[in-house]
């Protein structure tokens, strides 16, 4: 048995000092390496062996502060790990108070397509692996062709419109794994934020309903509505790249911070259908009379090839185990949210037909949220406001 640990880790703008990420905002020197320093203890608590990295502009950065938690992992091993030769060494004790670190980890990086000049910059993705890669990392960004959905299906009308995408704002990064002796292919994603999306007339200077004090409720909520939109079909397109990767047999685990709550849509399109309990029960698709209902073999079909397809959440695993009531990843607004995710096949679950081992924990580091709305916990740019989440992996050794 192989034990693994998957996380994610939105850090929040992480770019070096005295660059304009986005506009009239960059680091002084004193607030990079405060940032470096926060972000390495935050690493370095997680100690995990693949890591997915979000918000990221620069690689330069995130090696950064990947040295600077490797340079304190062995400090702290010096400390903790008894000297060579030394009987008791060996004991368990030692073996779990051991830091691996990340000297011998590599980082594929996703940049982004939209990136711009200085004050118009757009982060990336990155993944940090332990067990470094097979094959070249795949960046998903420009869909060819674009993706158009139409919106005659209810109305039967062939002007009825349809939405066209085609890149998506932030990168998806793909990558193929070796643990545990099989390859697995792992997703980071970033889909689009909450944040509305408004229309600037030609030869504007703004965006009006981006005006606050001229408060535009409907334009508001068109800005929203794109935003939603946008969200859900990079969901697609991100479940169009997995269902390709599980339909050849391989072991999938999506992560990222999917601006999205648990059992919402873009969540439920990446994660895929929830099979009905007894499809026998459901009037078949080209019913000719009341009792056309499909046949239990065909019911029992259906249902595994549902169940083949999907994902599950690592969050929800863990609170049907733990009875743990509820899982906070971030705030926006001032309202506690949780829309940091680890998503995972069935293989990592006991008892399916292709188990290749199961999740046995599900850590959450999120002390620190904080977006500015609460007094008692000012807004700062220099830590992250979002928690940290990983998944504990147990294994089954096997062959590549």
């Amino acid at each position: 048995m192989s034990d693994v640990t998957i996380a994610s880790f939105n850090v929040k703008n992480l770019i070096g000092p005295e660059q304009e990420y986005y506009e009239f905002q960059k680091y002084t020197a004193e607030e990079y390496a405060w940032k470096r320093d926060w972000l390495a203890d935050q690493v370095l608590t997680l100690d995990a062996d693949v890591i997915g990295f979000q918000e990221v502009f620069e690689p330069d950065a995130l090696e950064d502060v990947m040295e600077e938690t490797d340079l304190r992992a062995r400090a702290l091993n010096d400390v903790a790990q008894p000297a060579r030769g030394v009987g008791y060494g060996r004991k368990a004790i030692f073996r779990r108070l051991k830091l691996e670190g990340y000297a011998d980890a590599q980082v594929a990086f996703a940049p982004n397509l939209n990136d711009g000049e200085p004050g118009q910059r757009r982060p990336g993705l990155a993944v940090v692996s332990r067990f470094g890669f097979v094959g070249a990392p795949e960046v998903i960004q420009e869909i060819e062709p674009p993706l158009s959905i139409p919106f005659s299906a209810l109305g039967g009308e062939a002007g009825a419109g349809s939405f066209t995408l085609k890149r998506l704002s932030r990168p998806i990064l793909k990558v193929r794994i070796a643990m545990g002796g099989r390859v697995v292919t792992l997703f980071n994603c970033h889909l689009k934020s909450k944040l509305g999306e408004y229309d600037r007339p030609p030869g504007a200077e703004f965006a009006p309903a981006a005006d606050l004090t001229d408060y535009d409720p409907v334009g508001r909520a068109l800005g929203s509505l794109r935003a939603g939109l946008r969200r859900m079909g990079e969901a697609f397109v991100l479940r169009r790249l997995i269902v390709a990767e599980l339909t050849a047999g391989n072991p999938v685990i999506v992560l990222g911070d999917f601006n999205d709550h648990e059992n919402a849509v873009s969540s439920e399109i990446i994660a895929g259908e929830i099979p009905f309990k007894n499809y026998a029960w459901m009037l078949r698709h080209d019913a000719q009379h009341a009792g056309d209902r499909y046949s239990r073999e065909e019911a029992r079909q259906i249902r595994e090839d549902v169940e083949a397809m999907r994902l599950h959440s690592a969050e929800s695993l863990f609170v049907q185990k733990s009875l743990r009531d509820m899982v906070y990843t971030a705030t926006f607004g001032g309202k506690f949210e949780s829309i940091d995710r680890i998503y995972l096949s069935r293989h990592f679950l006991p008892g399916t037909p292709d188990t290749v081992g199961e999740m046995t924990y599900f850590s959450v580091l999120n002390d620190h949220l904080t977006d500015g709305s609460h007094p008692e916990a000012p807004y700062n740019k220099l830590a992250s406001d979002h928690g940290q989440i990983m998944a504990h992996l147990r294994l089954r050794d096997g062959a590549a």
